[in-house]
């Protein structure tokens, strides 16, 4: 179907161009139809404000998934000469394809979807206009029903993210969402110094504070069931502690302040105590290893907490790369070729 144009484009306004960057891992199923709905779009559009806009470039990244969604986006490349693909070398996650794409791109605007198509390409107008009333870099989408998870994972993801907003200076944190609207040039400058490990909203908090959020619909996810486990998800939570900058390490010496005055109630508290009349020692050694297990566990942690930021620097410097981009497997060792009898190279 056409967009329906709801009201003239301005006189003179120029059209504004979108490159749609969709991250693919398990997409055999949804992308066909995904593109399909994107079609009217490049033929330009109008938004509800009066907006001309057209998506230049759709931009499928091959995250090396488990189905054959390699062979559907090549197809859909064949078909359609708006849409291209970025191969990586191997699976680097949602973020690490999605700035891969975002590197790649020439719209003014970036859009980044997810593949299974619960994100509705027909609200693009809307978050067009909001970025344009708001001055905003980004633009996330702001679900207005549930998603279709369970209620403990909806509750933590929650949760999670308003507790990071809190505790790590990123207010912007319950807003994070793979469905968003992104300034060009900002995207692809990002791009540009992102370094391995990078949460990509944390990276675009950096950025700009102007973050606006536009209103829209989660659609059904044609039964497809999430490839995020609560470890997978964790880790993600994990990952955007430590791109968050040294809130963690402060978040530690606090911990630390913590104990430290704990230690020193203890210690009046067995000053004080015969001066009272109560024996201390009547707690005896449960007490006693309480107390070591708590500063013990403390210790531990803040360990660990530093040495997930020394590995995350480490990476760095070792020049261990955000993602990697390289030809068609198909192009570098054709099937056919194998069936001759040449050796498999791969």
């Amino acid at each position: 179907m056409t967009p329906v144009d709801p009201v003239p484009s301005r006189p003179g306004e120029p059209v504004y161009t979108m490159s749609v960057v969709v991250p693919v891992y398990q997409g055999e199923r949804t992308l066909a139809a995904m593109v399909g709905e994107l079609v009217p779009y490049t033929h330009g559009a109008i938004t509800p404000d009066g907006h001309a806009y057209r998506i230049a470039e759709v931009i499928l990244v091959h995250d090396n998934g488990p189905d054959q969604s390699d062979a559907v986006m090549r197809t859909l490349a064949d078909q359609h000469p708006f849409v291209s693909i970025v191969w990586l070398s191997r699976n680097f996650g949602q973020h690490a394809a999605t700035i891969a794409g975002m590197a790649k791109s020439t719209g003014r605007w970036i859009v980044t979807l997810d593949e299974d198509g619960q994100h509705d390409p027909a609200d693009l107008g809307a978050f067009l206009d909001t970025a344009i009333r708001e001055r905003a870099g980004v633009v996330y989408a702001r679900f207005t029903n549930e998603r279709p998870h369970g209620f403990f994972r909806a509750a933590a993801s929650k949760s999670s993210k308003r507790m990071l907003g809190t505790a790590f200076h990123l207010p912007d944190a319950s807003q994070f969402q793979s469905f968003r609207l992104v300034r060009g040039d900002m995207g692809r400058k990002l791009a540009s110094f992102a370094a391995t490990g990078v949460y990509l909203d944390v990276a675009l908090s950096w950025v700009t504070n102007r973050v606006a959020t536009c209103p829209t619909r989660l659609r059904t996810a044609d039964g497809r069931v999430s490839g995020y486990s609560l470890p997978a998800l964790f880790a993600y939570f994990w990952r955007m502690v430590l791109t968050s900058g040294t809130a963690g390490l402060r978040a530690v010496s606090v911990l630390g302040g913590i104990i430290a005055l704990l230690g020193i109630g203890v210690a009046v508290y067995v000053i004080v105590a015969p001066q009272v009349g109560t024996n201390p020692e009547t707690a005896g050694w449960a007490s006693l290893m309480v107390a070591v297990l708590l500063c013990s566990g403390a210790i531990l942690f803040a360990l660990g907490v530093i040495a997930e930021y020394i590995g995350v620097g480490l990476n760095v410097s070792m020049g261990r790369p955000l993602y990697l981009t390289v030809d068609d497997p198909e192009t570098i060792m054709p099937d056919d070729a194998l069936e001759e009898g040449v050796p498999d190279a791969r």
